[in-house]
């Protein structure tokens, strides 16, 4: 009878999560060259997937939390290793023993959250939809044109809630017959799937799915790219499937229709910073950017890592909710990226983006006085 070692009983169990495409690593060190981490410090890819290639990884290493599944490794890996999916199951793996190693202690608790509130904050799910109690804003119903889903940061941040405001200005703007869900929606999932909690994951999936077929759900707009991700690619396990927009996309749309016109003037040099889990996983580069480009008087510059070479904020894998040493937050490189171009604002389309990049922005020399931070949506809706 064969014995079988510990090295291949690890080995076994990250294939079974998922993570078997590590073999196919020889070592090229490219995953290396464009990970972000290694602008701000020291972090191999490489190592960690030869180590579980060996079966030699432990799970209380800290390394397995680090990656932002920023996407940028398998766009250059030659073998298709398929970084992330191999790293989420290591996840899994630390997830099924309870093991949370450094800057991933807060994992437990916000999972504990998500399973309580349906939210991350842990904040009240009957106030959900608090936010939008000034703005005369429906309950979704069979029929309407589209269910907006601001998602959990557009509900509950304080910062975040004025994304959610400018949004619906703009789609009331536009004539759009649109309503939300409020307390019947929970958190899309798609960051605590990559911390590797699959199982929290599918009931936050099946009852945000369930909602929404009760409610006759065919259209849905988001703000988060992170929910678009999940709703559109993910949810899609469950065998059904929704007609999901970005709310550039949609914008840019509506343009287009001349269900929107812009007219006020706003006189600034933007650029506009590509989210990863809207570009670089979902192809959507152009909307924003046109959108942007419609606005009287704008200045569009590019910074010089843009559309599929974009630079991570840090807060992709579930790193928005991990404390990130201010030496080693990536979004303080990508502000001074944007003000070395002459931008007076750094436009962008995700909270976990603009949530980075204001704490980056008021951890600047100059206080923040130097650049603004501003969702795609705040622009448009200051030029109707």
């Amino acid at each position: 009878m064969e014995t079988v070692t510990p090295q291949q009983e690890i080995i076994d169990v990250i294939k079974n999560y998922g993570g078997g495409a590590f073999q196919n690593c020889y070592q090229c060190g490219m995953c290396d060259t464009v990970c972000p981490w290694n602008r701000v410090g020291k972090f191999s890819m490489r190592k960690l997937v030869r180590e579980a290639a060996l079966g030699l990884t432990e799970i209380d290493n800290e390394d397995i939390w680090r990656c932002t599944t920023c996407g940028k490794c398998p766009q250059v890996c030659p073998r298709d290793v398929q970084q992330i999916e191999s790293g989420i199951a290591l996840r899994r793996v630390a997830t099924e023993f309870n093991v949370f190693a450094g800057a991933a202690a807060p994992i437990p608790g916000v999972a504990a959250n998500l399973r309580a509130e349906g939210n991350p904050f842990g904040e009240e799910r009957d106030k959900r939809a608090d936010w939008a109690k000034d703005l005369n804003v429906k309950r979704f119903a069979e029929g309407m044109e589209i269910l907006y889903s601001p998602g959990c940061y557009l509900s509950y941040d304080p910062r975040a809630k004025k994304i959610a405001t400018a949004t619906v200005q703009i789609l009331q703007a536009a004539g759009v017959d649109f309503g939300i869900l409020g307390k019947e929606e929970s958190c899309c999932g798609e960051s605590i799937r990559k911390t590797g909690d699959e199982a929290l994951f599918k009931s936050l999936a099946r009852r945000n799915i369930n909602e929404f077929i009760n409610n006759g759900v065919k259209k849905i707009l988001v703000s988060s790219p992170h929910c678009y991700h999940s709703f559109k690619n993910e949810y899609p396990e469950f065998n059904v499937h929704f007609d999901v927009m970005h709310i550039s996309e949609f914008i840019f749309q509506l343009i287009q229709e001349g269900r929107l016109k812009l007219s006020k003037p706003i006189s600034k040099t933007v650029t506009y910073h590509d989210p990863c889990y809207l570009g670089r996983h979902n192809g959507v580069f152009d909307q924003p950017r046109e959108a942007l480009k419609s606005v009287p008087g704008l200045k569009l510059n590019e910074m010089a890592e843009s559309r599929m070479n974009s630079m991570c904020c840090g807060g992709g894998g579930g790193r928005i909710w991990m404390e990130t040493p201010k030496s080693e937050r990536f979004s303080d490189i990508r502000l001074k990226q944007a003000v070395e171009i002459g931008a007076e604002v750094i436009a962008t389309c995700c909270p976990y983006c603009i949530t980075n990049f204001e704490d980056s922005r008021l951890g600047r020399p100059d206080g923040g006085a130097s650049i603004e931070v501003k969702d795609i949506t705040e622009i448009i809706r200051d030029a109707l």
